[in-house]
């Protein structure tokens, strides 16, 4: 089975259900998203709070980024102990108890552990939610389903700025007081906490991965889920297809099998997860989700149109992110990723020009002389635009669907780690290459990690399009 598959003219569909389950499933990339995001416009109240330097804020924003690494790590190998479900809902319980301790932190310790314990849910269900989808869904629209998932990261960042701009406007700035006396800041934390009681809550309402209940021996239950998705003809073939991509032995997966029995070497299929999992993040798009606010403010913008940018970045992103779930499963994954390196290489170099021209006035402000204020505005978003087509929906369907069956768990484990490890050099560093070397420098990095990224899908990425999950290799 290599070829493209496509839905059957028996095939009965429930559609329903499927919309059911991936709109539940991908609440996990909406509190991925605002828990991102919502740090976006804390940054004054949390220095003036913990009277934090640069160096301190960079470790209070990026907490989160520790436990996202160690959380994407077990969440692949705990999805394939415990199931694919139950991770999702621990990782929704770990989001609501992150945004209310964080809101609540009286020192910068104890908010660094909310914000790690947040992580953990985010890491999880970064890698959790694709999965899940991509094993719940015909091959035929499994590219656009999945593309939901960056959809709805977005939406959770707008979500998050718009909640922010909303409460600074309201309590008249960040660090204003707001409702009962408290900073406006921690109000933007404690807001996360209904997104997250409302995932908690529907996660109970949908199934468990059928190759999940397959590869536990418990086919009774794949089969009843996959009738529910598919038909009762499609659930007999789709279980003997799931049993047959399983390792010859039947034995439970496990991190070993990432080993190549027959070279003794790391199989290149998890070379090429780790390398999509990274270049998504040297390519510098969380400098915008965490730092938007800063770095316009950097340039001469006010609080209140720094944050307003980062809504328009938001909506735009989601405008994006919908183009690609119309054209990822016709067009396919790979052509997009190329697309999408070759724009980002040209926009983040033309911000990077922008910066270089900054100039710093008598009263200390910086300011982009001219037009170029207005010239680094658009190609950063677009810049945004270009990654929410490509490597920001494209890497988590591929994540989701380019593993067999049997290392799915694992290379996700791996894949995901090096994801958010690469997530935090990025962020961490971000505030002292701001400043040293400056904006500049750091964006001709960032645009040069794209320029990179092009030549790497060409030589390791194999298109993924419309193939079934069993007749996945590597």
């Amino acid at each position: 089975m290599t070829g493209t598959a496509a839905i059957s003219p028996g095939q009965k569909l429930n559609i329903g259900f499927i919309a059911l389950i991936v709109a539940v499933a991908t609440i996990g990339g909406f509190m991925f998203g605002y828990d991102s995001g919502v740090i976006n416009g804390t940054q004054k109240g949390l220095e003036a709070a913990f009277s934090l330097g640069k160096f301190g804020l960079g470790i209070n924003v990026g907490a989160i980024l520790v436990g996202s690494s160690i959380g994407a790590f077990l969440a692949g190998r705990m999805a394939d102990a415990i199931g694919r479900r139950n991770v999702m809902m621990l990782s929704a319980v770990l989001f609501l108890i992150s945004a209310l301790v964080a809101g609540a932190a009286g020192s910068s310790l104890i908010f660094i552990c909310a914000r790690i314990l947040g992580g953990l849910g985010v890491g999880a269900a970064s890698v959790i939610s694709p999965v899940y989808i991509s094993e719940v869904t015909p091959a035929a629209i499994r590219g656009r389903l999945s593309s939901v998932q960056q959809v709805m990261i977005i939406t959770g960042l707008t979500g998050a700025f718009v909640a922010n701009y909303a409460v600074a406007r309201y309590a008249g700035g960040s660090t204003a007081d707001f409702w009962l006396g408290f900073t406006a800041w921690r109000w933007m934390f404690w807001l996360q906490a209904v997104p997250a009681a409302i995932y908690l809550t529907a996660l109970f309402f949908i199934p468990e991965s059928p190759r999940f209940l397959v590869a536990k021996g418990r086919e009774a239950e794949a089969h009843t889920v996959l009738t529910k998705l598919f038909g009762s003809n499609e659930a007999d073939r789709k279980v003997a297809e799931i049993r047959a991509s399983l390792a010859g032995d039947h034995h439970k997966p496990k991190m070993s099998d990432l080993i190549d029995k027959t070279t003794g070497k790391i199989r290149p299929i998890l070379w090429t997860g780790i390398g999509l999992a990274v270049f998504q993040q040297l390519v510098g798009i969380n400098v915008v989700f965490y730092y938007g606010a800063t770095l316009w403010e950097a340039v001469g913008f006010s609080e209140n149109d720094a944050l307003m940018i980062n809504i328009l970045s938001g909506v735009l992103s989601i405008a994006a992110c919908v183009f690609t779930i119309a054209t990822v499963d016709k067009i396919g994954r790979k052509p997009l990723l190329l697309i999408g390196s070759a724009g980002m290489t040209v926009t983040l170099g033309t911000v990077a020009w922008a910066f270089s021209t900054a100039v710093t006035g008598a009263d200390g402000a910086v300011a982009l002389p001219g037009s170029n204020g207005l010239i680094a505005l658009i190609a950063a978003n677009l810049y945004t635009v270009f990654f929410n087509m490509s490597w920001g929906p494209i890497m988590w369907v591929m994540l989701g669907e380019m593993f067999p069956n049997q290392i799915r768990g694992s290379g996700l484990a791996v894949s995901g780690f090096a994801q958010w490890i690469a997530n935090a050099v990025v962020s961490v560093s971000f505030p002292t290459l701001a400043k040293t070397p400056g904006l500049a420098v750091t964006y001709v990095g960032y645009a040069t990690f794209a320029a990179i990224s092009f030549f790497f899908v060409q030589k390791m990425v194999r298109e993924t399009r419309g193939r079934e999950l069993e007749a996945m290799e590597g």
